[in-house]
């Protein structure tokens, strides 16, 4: 498989495409990332304290060209999920190789941000099972994490079908020396 840092690819079933981020994204994404209702849902830890609450275009243009530059340095990436019956984003996986030093060392880590109308188990489960399998050659790992907040009834469903489990170990943060909770991990 190629360095997923050379050259992103995309992936696809017959609901949804998730295909790398970029500036168009922006107009369409604001309606997820601008969603109070979805912002429960999205995972910050280890983020500078952001929420990822961008409400206009302008916000969201600068989170992607954040996410652009992180991908530029090897940091992170960042796909975009497309709705092909509705035909919009609706919205987005970023994916990394976590190097840190606590019990979430060198696994791969996924966070899945969704509008509040998409936070069900159907949709997540259906994302997944799209992007899990070949993630962790892409990052290489032989474990993935993902945050699944107590109250996230619906994504707790969907991971559990997919194979996570609960785990009780804690994401320690490299930039905040915090300790964070509520992970679920899945291995090869």
């Amino acid at each position: 498989m190629k360095n997923v840092y050379e050259e992103c690819p995309q992936f696809e079933n017959d609901n949804y495409l998730i295909r790398f981020s970029c500036l168009d994204d922006a107009k369409e994404l604001v309606s997820v990332y601008g969603d109070k209702n979805a912002l429960p849902f999205f995972n910050s830890d280890n983020c500078h304290g952001e929420n990822f609450y961008y409400p206009n275009e302008q916000k969201m243009i600068q989170a992607i060209e954040f996410w652009l530059s992180s991908y530029r340095t090897k940091w992170f990436v960042r796909w975009t999920v497309i709705d092909k019956t509705l035909k919009r984003a609706i919205g987005s996986i970023e994916l990394f190789h976590r190097e840190a030093n606590d019990e979430l060392n060198h696994v791969g880590v996924l966070r899945l941000d969704l509008g509040s109308e998409f936070e069900q188990a159907e949709v997540i489960r259906d994302l997944l099972q799209i992007i899990i399998p070949p993630a962790f050659d892409l990052f290489d790992c032989e474990e993935i994490v993902t945050k699944v907040p107590l109250y996230a009834i619906e994504r707790a469903e969907a991971v559990s079908q997919v194979g996570f489990k609960k785990t009780e170990r804690l994401l320690v943060g490299t930039m905040d020396g915090y300790a964070y909770k509520d992970y679920w991990a899945i291995r090869r």
